[in-house]
Order: structure tokens, then sequence, then C-alpha cells
């Protein structure tokens, strides 16, 4: 039997990078999904963002093979980064109610879908770190703490343009004399195929290269310093801090750290890099709260917004376990 707007769901997680949208039925199933570039609103503005938004829709319709007459659903559940502010929230609600994609809409930042994804109840605590790194937390009587992620203005420190930024720094720094010796000099020009740093420093300032690509000097950062390199690994080991130091806040204003509340960790950074950086992360948690459980992410964040979605329809436990089965990564 086809699905109808009444059996079905609209789930959205929209990174700084990348988007995903699911269609998924009322018992679980996922029946369409697209995947587009990064439309937060606010870096490419909210008339941009709904309007990627809703291209993406309609194309996660089409492979479900659903009509694309509004609504399209019962409901939508919208995560995305940027939405860092109560005003934010209203304002890109008001732009996507007016498209009327469903009977009822809900936004929110993304750092809250990856820690319903993860968690086995939506409560706890998420550090979401790719271009950019976030936290926020939930407790067992509804109480968030969350934390503006608008870069050096708002105190943060460790996404992965800005681990990149320091992986180029501290090779520019070799190659010229100002700084210490480091694997990363030889490595950052060869990851650029150029003869020295100085020559992927000209060709960024010229513009020969995007500024984009210091991101992808991020997982360069972390396999130097899995080599022994003590520079990389200094940078590494103030990341380490600064995930575990969100950690620690939260789990202090949300008052649990006598409980045993789930710490998911996530995004492009957080799932890349190895275990051990991952058991220094939980060491650290642990020191705060003992009785914790640190792990990494197993489904996208994108689920986590479905997992809202089914939430707010009353849609049966079982329907919830079977999306997270379906879509867990192996």
């Amino acid at each position: 039997m086809t699905a109808g707007p009444t059996d079905v769901v609209v789930a959205i997680d929209g990174g700084n990078s990348k988007t995903d949208v699911l269609i998924v039925s009322r018992d679980g199933r996922v029946l369409g999904q697209s995947r587009g570039p990064g439309a937060s609103p606010q870096n490419i503005g909210v008339d941009a963002s709904v309007r990627a938004l809703e291209k993406l829709v309609l194309e996660a319709l089409r492979g479900a093979g659903l009509p694309d007459e509004r609504p399209f659903a019962t409901h939508t559940s919208a995560y995305l980064a940027g939405l860092d502010f109560p005003q934010e929230e209203a304002i890109l609600h008001a732009a996507l109610a007016v498209r009327g994609w469903s009977d009822t809409l809900i936004v929110g930042n993304d750092t809250l879908a990856l820690l319903r994804a993860g968690s086995s109840d939506g409560t706890g605590v998420a550090v979401v770190c790719g271009a950019g790194i976030n936290g926020a937390g939930v407790s067992a009587d509804g109480r968030e703490h969350r934390f503006p992620a608008l870069g050096k203005i708002s105190g943060d420190w460790g996404g992965g343009y800005r681990l990149g930024e320091e992986a180029l720094w501290w090779a520019v720094r070799s190659e010229d004399g100002r700084g210490p010796g480091t694997a990363l000099q030889t490595a950052v020009a060869a990851h650029f195929q150029a003869s020295s740093v100085l020559e992927v420093v000209q060709r960024l300032h010229f513009e020969e290269l995007h500024t984009d690509a210091i991101h992808g000097l991020c997982p360069l950062l972390f396999a130097v310093a899995a080599g022994g390199d003590e520079v990389a690994q200094d940078v590494v080991d103030r990341f380490v801090e600064e995930v575990a130091l969100l950690v620690a806040v939260i789990l202090r204003r949300l008052e649990l750290t006598e409980e045993a509340p789930e710490v998911i960790l996530g995004g492009g950074v957080l799932t890349g890099v190895g275990a051990q950086v991952i058991a220094e992360i939980e060491r650290r948690c642990l020191k705060v709260a003992p009785r914790a459980a640190i792990r990494v992410v197993d489904v996208a964040p994108v689920v986590g917004a479905a997992l809202f979605a089914l939430d707010t329809i009353g849609a049966a436990d079982t329907a919830k376990a079977a999306l997270k089965a379906a879509t867990k990564r192996v």
C-alpha cells in the first residue's frame, strides 16, 4: 500500500558541509533519502537555506515514489547548524512553515539531533566536531544546556577547519625557523603536492587553492600526531581537552555528574580520529562523571531528526528501534 502524508515524516540534518534528508514511515522504514551541500542559514542565508532544503526534500520524495502534493508528510523535523539562538530558530521555523511541507514542524540545533541519534532516549550530552565544534545536553527533566557556535567570538576552539589551520601554522613556522621542527612541514607540502609550505601559502593567498582546502589538513594532523610528532600531538592534546571541557561543563550545569549519563561524540572529526584519541576523551570525562557511558555515534545524525519526528507523532518504540537498526553504521 502506498504511503500517504499521514503515514510519513520528513527528517533533516543540515550541517556546515552537508545536508541529509530522510522520508520515514510511521513504522520506522526509510522510504527515501537525499544528500546535498551544507544549508546552514547562518552561512548561506535563510532564503537560500529554505530553497536548498526544499530541493532535497523533493528529491527524497521522488526517491520514495511519493507525490509532491502538499502537505508531503504529517510532521517535519529539521535540525540545522547555525540555529544557535531562539531568534534564529523562530526565523527558520516561520520560513519553513509557509512552505506547507507538513501539518506540524519543529526546528532545532543539529547537536540535539546527534544526541537523539546516539543516545537511548535523547538525554545526556553530545559534542559534535565537524567544520566547527559545539556541545549540548538534555537532562531527564527536560532542562537543556547549549553553547552558541560562532567561532572565536563565542569562545570556540577545535573545529575541523581550526585544526587544519593549526597544522598549517606549525608547518609554516617549522619551515621558516620561527617554530620547532615538525613532521607537519613535509606532510602539509606533500598533501598539496607542493615543493614547500611557502608554495602552499602562496597558492592560498592568490586563491589558486580555496580556503576550504585547509579543512583537509585535519586528518593529516591526527595522522602525524599518531606517528609520534610532538608538535602535532600538542595540538591533539588541546583538542582532547576542549572536547572533555565541553562535556564537563554541561554535566555540571545539568547536575549529571553523579548520574550515569550517555555522552555522544559525533561529526566528521570525532568519528574519524583513532581509538586512542577517543579513549583519552573518555578518561577525562570519567573523572567528572565516573558512571558516564561515552560512545561515538553509530548512526547518521539525520536519524536523530527522524527519531524526534517519530517521538512527536507518537510512533511505537518498535518503529524507532527498527529505524536505528536499519541505519546503523557497520
